[in-house]
């Protein structure tokens, strides 16, 4: 809980104050008085004014969201010696440059964290493929498991080389949103010879990314030894005989080639509503064993009756620590920030129509989640996890709605358009229905966020 919390007020801190630096740093850039810059909303915590009438730093108590407070005309009266700083007389350059620079900030520290991720190096699962989902397109394609990845790449594209599990992940998704088919060199083993694969990813009619869609293209995670972790005390395993250790052979007919069929194979063990014995054959210390599993049928908050052994099956994926040189991990810094929005853009546009699920949308509650468990994995996936919410927050204030920086910058087109500036009575009119529109979300972001962790 204390990690949790301490990596969500610091993801928030940095991702605010990147935000606001940027409005602060092309204001003064462009010659406008900045009065306040504030982390946060409501009451003021900290307070530093580094000289007389300069810009005064605070940290307020609501920490979800800042502003930069410039000299401006519309909001109070300016001395006429200093008109021209204030913000509403300067120039439609000017003023749009300032407006679009706290998003742009955003992007530009994502581009920095992927970068430093490059450069720092991440442990990563190696590209090795788990069993394919029964009756999935992999299967159909003739994955086996156990398969190295070594290149691939969307049909029509040169293969390019495959460096982890999550490279490949990626791929997937942005080919199966973007409906086209890929082709895998995948070898039997880190060392065979290899073949191509094409998984036809066009035939998904894909809408959003989300679980369901590695299981029908039928690849679930990275290949994992199919032996038994930790086991529960009373539970359907140690009742079995299993112990921790024990490494899966074989269970009925089938061969077990990783952790992830087994799982499979414990789920599809119910026969009209019950789950049946399955005679498992394992290994421990060099001898063979045969055991009979009989699971158990447990409730959670997805299903109402999954059947379980009470035990972690399957062991940690072989990883590899990657690593990027200074311009290439740089210039991939750029590309997946460019990646990253274009799929934060389309999933928006595709809830707007209808065409994906609102339950995409995440709050508060969500974000200090995934940054607690970020935060407990390591320094570069922390790092990651920022450069998503700092992508995504850049998106966001893009949008053309009103109270957004993308509003007035849409403002600013209109003003560029028609030559006259946007009338006060327009102004706030759409101000209200950009509240509106905004209130709306921000419910719905709270609705799934508990259902999410609560339901």
């Amino acid at each position: 809980m204390v990690t949790t919390l301490v990596a969500f007020v610091l993801a928030l801190g940095i991702l605010i104050a990147v935000h606001e630096y940027g409005h602060y740093r092309v204001a003064v850039a462009c010659g406008v008085k900045v009065l306040r810059f504030s982390v946060g909303f409501g009451k003021v915590l900290l307070r530093w004014q580094p000289r007389a009438g300069g810009t005064e730093f605070v940290l307020s108590a609501f920490p979800l969201g800042g502003y930069v407070r410039m000299l401006d005309e519309r909001e109070a009266p300016v001395p006429a010696a200093e008109r021209h700083l204030a913000f509403n007389t300067q120039t439609l350059p000017k003023r749009a440059a300032i407006v679009a620079a706290g998003p742009l900030a955003n992007l530009l520290l994502a581009v920095l964290l992927y970068s430093a991720v490059n450069w720092y190096g991440v442990d990563e699962p190696k590209p090795i493929l788990a069993a394919p989902v029964a009756g999935s397109l992999a299967a159909e394609a003739g994955l086996r498991g156990g398969e190295t990845i070594r290149q691939a790449a969307m049909v029509g594209d040169d293969l390019e080389p495959v460096t982890s599990f999550e490279d490949l992940r990626w791929l997937l998704t942005q080919a199966a949103l973007n409906g086209r088919d890929v082709t895998l060199e995948a070898a039997r083993s880190e060392h065979g010879g290899s073949q191509d694969i094409v998984l036809p990813l066009s035939r998904l009619s894909v809408k959003e990314a989300d679980a369901q869609l590695f299981r029908r293209i039928g690849l679930m995670g990275p290949w994992t030894r199919p032996e038994m972790g930790d086991i529960l005390l009373g539970s359907p395993a140690e009742k079995a005989g299993l112990r921790k250790g024990d490494l899966v052979h074989q269970v009925g007919e089938v061969t077990i080639i990783d952790g992830q069929q087994l799982r499979e194979l414990i789920r599809a063990s119910v026969v009209a509503g019950q789950p049946q014995a399955l005679a498992w054959r394992v290994e421990r210390a060099g001898v063979m064993l045969n055991l009979e599993v009989l699971p158990q049928l447990q409730s959670d908050s997805n299903n109402p009756a999954v059947p379980r052994i009470g035990a972690f099956v399957g062991g940690p994926p072989p990883m590899i620590t990657v690593y990027r040189g200074p311009v290439e991990g740089l210039w991939n810094g750029v590309v997946k920030t460019w990646e990253v929005s274009a799929l934060t853009l389309r999933m928006m546009g595709r809830m707007v129509i209808g065409e994906a699920s609102l339950r995409n949308i995440s709050g508060p509650l969500t974000i200090a989640d995934y940054a607690g468990k970020s935060a407990s994995l390591g320094l570069s996936q922390y790092l990651v996890f920022l450069a998503l919410i700092s992508v995504s927050l850049g998106v966001l204030n893009l949008l053309p709605l009103p109270v957004l920086d993308g509003g007035h910058l849409m403002y600013y087109l209109w003003e560029a358009v028609t030559g006259k500036a946007v009338s006060d009575a327009w102004m706030e009119r759409l101000q209200r229905g950009g509240i509106a529109v905004l209130m709306a979300m921000m419910s719905i972001a709270f609705f799934n966020d508990v259902t999410r962790l609560f339901g």
